[in-house]
């Protein structure tokens, strides 16, 4: 049985699986009648101790599908599977993750949501879950409960290491900002 965690908690997936080498995390919701046509993007930003991407291939999402070390996978979903039509699945080979990342952010923004006048109330039933990638059993998930009314873009959660341990923290936060921003937080100069 998986491990529910609410809005902030944290969840040592380490000590919960030992072995785990392999993790798949999927991010998906439902979207309401008036949210069929928007775009939805997810990313991951794979941050050093600085809380910056080392470049700009340690950012996965549309337009990168794989970080530089090979080690986060993004799936493309499959539109004819209508189980997967708003689900997004990475894969992340722990052992690959260069040592230099301390932190993957994921991130869910709604593509250009000012210009279509969209926001995150149209998208319900949001959650974010981590699996073990080889024998398929869900460790942990977090389901998304606030009512983002103004809100364009959602941080679903974050996976870091601390102490050598791999760890999740459910965040659930929502900002009036589009993938760009997030894109100015965590890029340095010196990854570009």
């Amino acid at each position: 049985m998986a491990t529910q965690l609410t809005k902030g908690e944290r969840f040592n997936i380490s000590q919960a699986a030992p072995d785990l080498k392999k993790m798949a995390i999927a991010l998906g919701w439902e979207v309401t009648a008036a949210g069929k046509s928007y775009e939805i993007d997810v990313s991951a930003f794979m941050l050093g101790a600085d809380g910056k991407i080392p470049n700009d291939q340690y950012l996965v999402f549309y337009n990168n599908l794989q970080s530089c070390d090979s080690s986060v996978l993004q799936s493309i979903p499959d539109k004819n599977n209508p189980s997967q039509e708003h689900k997004t699945i990475y894969g992340v080979i722990l052992e690959r993750v260069n040592p230099e990342i301390q932190e993957i952010t994921f991130v869910v923004t709604i593509h250009e949501a000012q210009k279509i006048n969209a926001n995150f109330s149209n998208i319900k039933n949001a959650f974010i879950k981590i699996s073990n990638l080889d024998t398929g059993i869900e460790l942990v998930r977090y389901e998304l409960q606030d009512n983002f009314s103004l809100e364009t873009a959602v941080e679903f959660g974050r996976l870091y290491r601390k102490n050598g341990e791999w760890r999740f923290q459910s965040v659930g936060q929502g900002y009036q900002a589009g993938l760009q921003s997030f894109v100015d937080k965590y890029c340095s100069e010196n990854s570009k």
